[in-house]
């Protein structure tokens, strides 16, 4: 009888162990629990898995794709282009819902990888779409003015009132963001209303952060 007491007891006290493991809050900061933002009309709670045991999904568990494409890009990928990372894109945000900056956040993967989970206000805008080989410049230019807020302007763009665009795709592995970012630059479009998120997908999903589909 003493053996299965202690065995009960040493079970509750695993039990009790294992359960505030998986009671810790998990917050974006030390102050700040959650973020909501606006995502097609709708307010969305930006906040991370709270299971303590959570893993990351398998799309983006792994390691070694192979290079070509899936090459690491660099920190800095083009001059007055700044790169960000999980809390500077949550300030954007907060700017953005609070009309404080006028800004886009743009998805730039193709649909397939957009289906499987796009980060809370953001817009799916395949690098595709924007390419000059890929996609056509009657479609581009209307992006540019209506997207964008781009005035023509005797055959070129005034960019005085364009959003400030946040790019992001896959991860620090993947070329779609930086190839739209690069055709933005090529066609005019001021480096220092551009921001890129390399860490994409991959790094929001490291962290449990909350998705939503297109």
């Amino acid at each position: 009888m003493r053996l299965i007491g202690l065995f009960i007891a040493a079970l509750s006290l695993s039990s009790i162990a294992f359960a505030g493991s998986h009671a810790k809050p998990v917050g974006l900061t030390s102050t700040l629990m959650e973020q909501e933002v606006m995502h097609q009309g709708q307010p969305v709670i930006i906040q991370r898995n709270q299971d303590n045991s959570n893993t990351i999904v398998s799309d983006y568990a792994l390691t070694s794709r192979p290079c070509p494409p899936f090459c690491i890009q660099p920190m800095d990928l083009a001059p007055g282009v700044e790169t960000i990372g999980e809390l500077e894109l949550l300030a954007l945000l907060e700017k953005i819902n609070f009309g404080e900056i006028d800004g886009l956040l743009i998805d730039s993967r193709t649909p397939d990888w957009a289906e499987k989970g796009m980060i809370p206000g953001a817009i799916n805008l395949p690098w595709t779409t924007l390419s000059v080989k890929k996609s056509d410049m009657f479609t581009i230019s209307d992006i540019f003015e209506s997207t964008f807020g781009a005035i023509p302007l005797d055959g070129m763009w005034d960019y005085s009132n364009a959003k400030t665009l946040i790019l992001y795709c896959n991860g620090a592995w993947c070329g779609q963001s930086p190839t739209n970012i690069r055709t933005l630059l090529t066609l005019g479009y001021p480096a220092h209303k551009i921001k890129w998120y390399r860490g994409g997908m991959q790094s929001w999903q490291s962290f449990g952060l909350t998705v939503v589909n297109p």
